[in-house]
Formats: C-alpha cells, sequence, structure tokens
C-alpha cells in the first residue's frame, strides 16, 4: 500500500535549523497537496505548512518567513526547511498527502507517522 515516512527530526538549540523530509512510497498515481503539520504536548495538530502540485504553497502566519516547503514530484518527496526556530516550534511534525493509488478514481489522504522536533537549550 501507500506509505508516507518522515526524516530530520532532532534536538536543536533557539536559532538553528533542522530540515524535514517526507517520502510518499507505494502504488501511487499522483499527488495533490502534501504538507506539515505539528502536534504540541496536549494541544491539538495545526497545520504548518502545504505545497500543491504546481507549486503553490500556504503558510501558518507563526512560520511565515521563517519555513520553507519544497517538493521534488518526481521523487514523490516534500520538505521543510526551518530557520530560526523557536521552543514554541516543538512538537510532533506530521507529513500529510492527498494522492491517488494507481486503480482507483479519487483522492485519498494520508498521515505519516510523524518526527519529534525540540527546540530547547
Amino acid at each position: 500500500q501507500v506509505q508516507l515516512v518522515e526524516s530530520g527530526g532532532g534536538l536543536v538549540q533557539p536559532g538553528g535549523s533542522l530540515r524535514l523530509s517526507c517520502a510518499a512510497s507505494g502504488n501511487i498515481f499522483s499527488i495533490n497537496t502534501m504538507g506539515w503539520y505539528r502536534q504540541a504536548p496536549g494541544k491539538q495538530r495545526d497545520l504548518v505548512a502545504t505545497i500543491t502540485s504546481g507549486g503553490t504553497t500556504n503558510y501558518a502566519d507563526s512560520v511565515k518567513g521563517r519555513f520553507t516547503i519544497s517538493r521534488d514530484n518526481a521523487k514523490n518527496t516534500v520538505y521543510l526547511q526551518m530557520n530560526s526556530l523557536k521552543p514554541e516550534d516543538t512538537g510532533v511534525y506530521y507529513c500529510n498527502a492527498d494522492l491517488k493509488v494507481r486503480g482507483t478514481f479519487s483522492y485519498v489522504n494520508r498521515w505519516g507517522q510523524g518526527t519529534q522536533v525540540t527546540v530547547s537549550s
């Protein structure tokens, strides 16, 4: 079936940078929007950034100017470059994708397993 696998999380000091990657694999025909969401302890999962197959991006106000989302359509991979990290960026970051499996007729939404990002001195 289809899998989304995130990588690149870790512990970083305030002001530092991290780059997250998420690769989609399986019997995929096409991928529409891909995105990143994060969930802080005790809070709901919130949008961080999304990118369409055509490259249109959308960001949460809290990360504008610091985070950049990009994708490689040939590799079915989405990236999140995170700069000037703050302690409030701490959380589990989840990859999300709207994709169509070969042989099916509609897009389905899938989540990755999440990767922990901790910003602390």
